[in-house]
């Protein structure tokens, strides 16, 4: 019998605004400890809270790309629980009625297209961070209360999910929308980005019903590729426990007698063991697993009640219709028109898509002036992103414009300049500033493309080169490339290809008559 995995995720993402969500203290990541916080933040006695209406905005921007409802009337509610990294014991969230639900979002999956429905899309504060100290026996642990009050949006999705890649493209595709949309910079080494997972699976039974295995909740995976890999891990632990506790051999003949539904508690209870309930685990990245931390909170946990000290949140036509005009082209219309527009194939036009709208403006205008957008976006996503990987700079900062990366390429059709020539090219202007031709003429390339000079030295490269016209007159094409070789050599590197490839063919077919 097949098991299915049934995952989903809680996605917590921090928003891109100046200050917190109650507060005017900063909100940006690596301040000095402790020096980000107000009475407001950390909770102290008497002090009101006053909502960020950026927050909610770039939340209901978020909500729209997501396909959400948006509510026109939410309320804020106290979430309670007690940790030192919540100086004041309770989460100002939302509960009953969060600012965006009931969305979806498709994503590419080697199955082919899956929408995963979004239940809700809610905005809290976030807590402070941890710092534990377990070196050489100690455990001291010291709180950091910069990040408390920051505005979290919570994206909670349907367990719509059954297989840990497609989680991982679920994430990937939230990150670019979110980053895309300058709702977050979704940064998981910072924190701005972080995924709770919920793991379980069914596992069918004779009479075609399924036993499900306790939710287990994986918290703070702290990167996209943990969040796979704590997935598969739980999902196998999930199942070889099944196999030791809640297997065939407790369903005996009077059970299936007995229960129409084989569920988990029905199974246990009468077998006589404990009830299992849900649980929170975390992962541990040394060893590679999950671990069961406590069990898991029910929502009657929290106790929540409405925040007194919040009004509701309004949002008439005026607001969400200027929110609308905000969100722009989302990711996957872009991959449509980059397709349709520009003829890419959808990998050229994914690999752009995911370096962001500002590298896709960029794109464009070298294709429209260069008027080969094949060739543009070879430039930018190989050449160009290897730059700017290696100085550490965005787009905007790039030593070459637009403008002259396609000045670039139409010199380099123009004179028929090879790729590693053109490379050179590349990197004297990234150096220098210098425009295409200046660079050109500074390293003094001078392509060969007299017909009759050529044609000699292909004859040279001939008669060198027996054993490949041996090969080549056998049937072997590839052949033909070692004297195609020798002649580029004999250039520098500097005839056309496309002539020397015609030229060759016509020396050769002489060879062989």
């Amino acid at each position: 019998m097949t098991h299915r995995i049934i995952i989903g995720l809680e996605v917590h993402v921090q928003l891109l605004t100046h200050s917190k969500l109650f507060c005017g203290c900063p909100n940006r990541f690596g301040l000095p400890a402790n020096t980000a916080t107000c009475a407001v933040c950390i909770g102290m006695p008497g002090v009101l809270p006053v909502m960020n209406r950026q927050a909610v905005a770039l939340s209901l921007r978020a909500g729209l790309a997501l396909n959400c409802q948006i509510s026109r009337f939410s309320k804020w509610d106290r979430k309670n629980y007690f940790y030192p990294d919540l100086p004041k014991n309770f989460q100002t969230s939302q509960y009953d009625l969060p600012l965006c639900h009931d969305g979806w979002l498709e994503i590419d999956s080697d199955q082919g297209k899956k929408s995963i429905r979004v239940l809700r899309a809610h905005l809290e504060e976030d807590a402070g961070k941890m710092l534990h100290d377990e070196a050489a026996g100690k455990s001291d642990s010291l709180v950091d209360l910069n990040r408390t009050g920051t505005p979290l949006l919570e994206i909670v999705s349907h367990p719509d999910l059954e297989r840990a890649e497609d989680a991982k493209t679920y994430l990937e595709t939230i990150r670019l929308l979110l980053r895309e949309i300058e709702v977050s910079d979704c940064e998981m080494q910072e924190g701005s980005l972080r995924c709770d997972a919920n793991v379980n699976l069914h596992v069918p039974q004779p009479d075609g019903s399924f036993a499900a295995t306790p939710i287990v909740e994986i918290k703070n995976l702290n990167s996209i590729r943990n969040v796979e890999r704590a997935i598969e891990y739980e999902a196998k632990r999930q199942h070889a426990e099944y196999q030791e506790k809640l297997g065939r051999e407790w369903v005996l003949e009077k059970e299936r007698k007995r229960f129409k539904q084989y569920d988990v508690a029905s199974l246990v209870a009468a077998n006589g063991f404990r009830p299992l309930s849900k649980a929170t685990a975390g992962w541990d990245d040394r060893f590679e697993r999950t671990n069961i931390q406590r069990r898991k909170e029910e929502a009657s946990d929290y106790r929540y009640f409405p925040e007194p000290d919040l009004a509701p949140v309004i949002v008439d036509d005026a607001w969400l219709e200027r929110v609308r005009s905000e969100v722009g082209e989302l990711p996957a219309a872009q991959l449509l028109r980059l397709q349709t527009q520009y003829s890419l194939s959808e990998y050229d036009a994914g690999v752009l898509s995911r370096l962001g709208r500002a590298t896709v403006r960029y794109f464009e205008v070298v294709a429209r002036e260069s008027g080969d957008a094949k060739e543009a976006c070879n430039w930018i996503t190989n050449e160009l992103q290897q730059l700017m990987s290696d100085q550490v700079i965005a787009i905007r900062e790039s030593p070459l414009t637009a403008i002259t990366l396609a000045e670039l390429i139409r010199e380099i059709k123009a004179i028929g300049l090879n790729k590693q020539r053109a490379r050179e090219v590349f990197q004297l202007m990234a150096k220098t500033g210098v425009d295409a031709k200046s660079a050109i003429a500074q390293l003094g390339f001078v392509v060969v493309s007299d017909e009759g000079k050529l044609r000699t030295i292909i004859q040279e490269a001939i008669a060198k080169n027996a054993k490949a016209v041996a090969d080549y007159k056998k049937g072997k094409t590839k052949a033909a490339d070692a004297i195609k070789g020798a002649v580029m050599r004999e250039t520098k590197g500097l005839a056309k290809m496309e002539q020397v490839q015609a030229l060759l063919l016509e020396e050769l077919a002489k060879v062989s008559e």
